[in-house]
Order: structure tokens, then C-alpha cells, then sequence
């Protein structure tokens, strides 16, 4: 299937071409280019800034390319592995904190609805989560006060970074702009925030590397850097220490917690009633998901929650190649908490009823209600029971042999495998939940 060039993809083409880059990094192994340079096809700040590695132009995926600001009005193109995958949640505690809301608060209730990245990180801040994660709460009078944010400059440092090509390259940064989301400072030390609501595979480290140098080289405190991200009533924050002061790549999670405002107990009982209780729903021409993360399936929907978004639109804002965002929205609409409108050419997205109501209930009515639009088809249904039956998850024979007798819209042996792993996924999604 040809991929599809999005228009970052067909500029930067085009600007490869004008400047010869790929001929120049072969004989300097980087290209550095002007904002000027850029601007003369579209504007850098959109041409320069990839948080994710799939967000990535086409020509720097298909060479190993990565792009940094060096100065305020210039960048570097080389194979840099500038990007870090998250950790899987099987290293680490797995258990929910619950820290509820102050009583006396009346401006933020748990039913606001946190529109931002910011408000996530104010109501975190009121319940004690970050205190907690960051343990100033055990420490009388060592508060944490919330102080630098926003756009300013990097300062003056040098530091390695790994090159796909040769090892490593020294590189020199001289003011390139940052932006913090948001710092904490407390008697002993000053946290840095970069704070998302959605939920992804990686992320450049950049947005943690540059403000720790930054305050690192003005400050004599310790610099803690936090990944924060809210996403279906769930606080994920992950400390990162640069083992190495001078070496971009030597960053290491030391410290991963997941908090909510609600209390998240669902017992075995409340699945199992789930399951006995969801309505038998017949397949239609809708394809049978391929989606293995169902986090980012309500994410999706907590994206679509205030708008409506064309295909290419959510390829474009969340961290999705075009393949994934067709593989999400079809799973949601098979679930019926999308619904898509044909415009053009192309699809808008939407929430259904359905969606919108799930969206609004608390954590555990929530789950629960996604649980049931999941258990809603056979496959699903007779796979969790299964697991009930033996108190283990089913191996991919098993799977294809219930997806087979569910008589699904699926001709390919291959096909079954592929979508046997989807099953999987969200029947361990499922037995997750359970918190007893």
C-alpha cells in the first residue's frame, strides 16, 4: 500500500532537494539549516518540532533522521536517536494511588472536566499527587511551589548524543527556545514537568534533556525532570535522572506512579456481572479491530470529546501514523463509541451517544462501561469466559478457534493471528481493572 505524504512530508522533500541534504550527510554525517532556510517553504514551527517518532516526515523515518534546535534560529539534521520508549508497566508497581480532592475546593470538583494539559497538572497539584510522587509531603514545611514555565531560552551548553552512523557527535546548543509546562520547587529541589493528555510509545527527550541543563548550570539544587501525562481519569508520572550530566541518551526511569481522584476498586463480581449482563451484539461490515493498546482507544475518544476531527486531522495531532489512526477509529466505531461522516474524500469523527456518556461518568461506571461494549461481541465475551473458566489467558489457537465460531467478517488465516493479538490485549485490559 503507497504511503500517503502528508504536507510536512512533501516540503521537507522539497527542501532535501533544494539544499542537497542527503548528499551533504553523507560526506558531514549532519546538515545544519537556518529557520530562514525553512521558513522559505513553510514555517519552522511547524517543520521542526516531532514529538514522537512517528510524527516524523517520511524522508527522515526512511534515513534515520532525527532534528534539534542548535541556536534560536537554527537546526541540525543527522541520525541522532533522539527519542525514548516509555517503559512497560511490567517493571513497575501497577497499583493506582487514590488522593481525592480537598474538601473545601469548590472551583475543582471530580467531575471538572480537565480540558488542559496545565489544569491536569493544577488539580494533581491540589490533590497532593505531586507531593506525593515527588515525597515533599513527608517533610514538614517543604512545600512545593510551582515557579518557571513557559518559552524562554535554553542557555549555552555542549553535550554526546548517540549517532546511528558514528557512535556518538559533540554538539553545542546557544539559546535554542524551550518551553516548560510547568516546575516545582521545594526546599531541596527543583522538578520540571513535561505534561501531555495523550498517550503514546516515546518521546523526544529533548523536552526533558534541555530544560535540565538549562536549570542544572543556574541553580544549586537538584533537578528532577517528570513525563506527566492524564488520560481517562488516570495521573501517570514517571521520573527520568540523566546518569550522565553531558550525555543526552543517558536518561533512566527511576520512579513510575499512577494516581487517580476517584476510588478505583472493581472486584471480580463487578466484571463477571458485566459479562453475564452485556447484550449479545451481531457483527457487522465494520472490520474486526486491530487496535492492541485499548488506553489508546479512549484516549482517541478523549480527544474527540470537545470536536470533531477529520482522519487526516488525528493523524496530524496525536500520536498516530495514518495506518494506526484507520486500525483506532475503526475499533472505536466497531465499539460504538465513534461514529464516522463522510465529507469529500474524506472521514469526520465524532463521538457517539454512547462515547459522550461514557466520557462523562466517574472512574469506576466508566471502566465498567467500556467493559460492556467490549463483552458486547461474542469473540470478546467467550474469551473472557474462558479466562474465567481457567484462570489463565488463552493461547492464540484458542483465540482463533472462538474468533472462528463467532463467524467473523475475517477470510485470512494470517488475518485471525494478527487480530487474535487484539483480543488479547483487551482481555488483559479488562482483568487489569480488577483492584480488590
Amino acid at each position: 500500500m503507497e504511503t500517503k505524504l502528508y504536507q510536512n512530508d512533501i516540503v521537507w522533500n522539497k527542501i532535501f532537494e533544494e539544499y542537497h541534504i542527503l548528499s551533504e550527510l553523507e560526506k558531514n554525517n549532519c546538515f545544519i539549516i537556518s529557520s530562514e532556510k525553512i521558513r522559505r517553504f513553510r514555517e519552522p514551527r511547524l517543520m521542526a518540532k516531532y514529538d514522537h517518532a512517528v510524527k516524523l516526515p517520511k524522508i527522515f523515518l526512511d534515513h534515520n533522521l532525527s532534528i534539534l534546535p542548535i541556536t534560536r534560529g537554527s537546526y541540525i539534521i543527522a541520525p541522532f536517536k533522539t527519542f525514548h520508549s516509555f517503559e512497560t508497566d511490567t517493571t513497575t508497581d501497577d497499583n493506582i494511588i487514590h488522593l481525592p480532592l480537598p474538601d473545601y475546593l469548590q472551583s475543582l470538583t471530580y467531575d471538572t472536566t480537565i480540558t488542559s494539559e496545565t489544569f491536569a497538572l493544577n488539580i494533581a497539584a491540589a490533590s497532593g499527587i505531586l507531593s506525593d510522587f515527588l515525597e515533599t509531603n513527608r517533610i514538614e514545611n517543604n512545600f512545593l511551589i510551582p515557579t518557571v514555565s513557559g518559552r524562554m531560552g535554553s542557555g549555552i551548553f555542549d553535550f554526546q548524543i548517540d549517532n546511528i552512523s558514528s557512535g556518538t557527535t559533540q554538539l553545542s546548543i546557544n539559546n535554542a527556545q524551550i518551553e516548560i509546562d510547568a516546575a516545582y520547587e521545594s526546599c531541596d529541589f527543583l522538578a520540571i514537568f513535561e505534561a501531555k493528555n495523550d498517550l503514546s510509545e516515546d518521546f523526544i527527550i529533548r523536552q526533558l534533556y534541555y530544560p535540565y541543563r538549562l536549570w542544572h548550570n543556574k541553580i544549586t539544587k537538584n533537578i528532577k525532570t517528570v513525563f506527566f501525562v492524564f488520560s481517562n481519569g488516570i495521573f501517570y508520572l514517571r521520573e527520568y535522572t540523566f546518569d550522565d550530566l553531558l550525555n543526552y541518551n543517558s536518561l533512566r526511569l527511576t520512579k513510575y506512579k499512577k494516581y487517580t481522584l476517584e476510588n478505583t476498586t472493581i472486584t471480580t463480581q463487578d466484571i463477571q456481572k458485566v459479562l453475564r449482563e452485556a447484550p449479545d451484539i451481531a457483527e457487522t461490515t465494520v472490520p474486526f479491530p486491530q487496535a492492541d493498546s485499548f488506553e489508546r482507544v479512549i484516549n482517541l475518544c478523549e480527544l474527540l470529546k470537545s470536536q470533531t476531527l477529520l482522519k487526516s486531522d488525528i493523524t496530524n495531532e496525536y500520536a498516530f501514523t495514518p495506518r494506526q489512526t484507520y486500525y483506532y477509529t475503526d475499533a472505536a466505531i466497531y465499539l460504538g463509541l465513534l461514529e464516522k461522516t463522510n465529507v469529500g474524500s474524506s472521514s469526520l469523527f465524532s463521538l457517539s451517544n454512547i462515547g459522550n456518556t461514557l466520557l462523562q461518568q466517574q472512574y469506576k461506571e466508566r471502566q465498567l462501561g467500556f467493559c460492556r461494549q467490549i463483552l458486547s461481541h461474542k469473540a470478546f465475551r467467550d474469551s473472557l469466559t474462558l479466562y474465567f473458566n481457567t484462570g489463565r489467558l488463552p493461547s492464540r489457537d484458542e483465540l482463533v478457534a472462538i474468533m472462528r465460531e463467532s463467524k467473523l467478517n475475517i477470510s485470512s488465516n494470517e488475518t485471525f493471528k494478527r487480530r487474535s493479538a487484539t483480543i488479547l490485549s483487551w482481555i488483559k485490559w479488562i482483568v487489569s481493572l480488577i483492584n480488590e
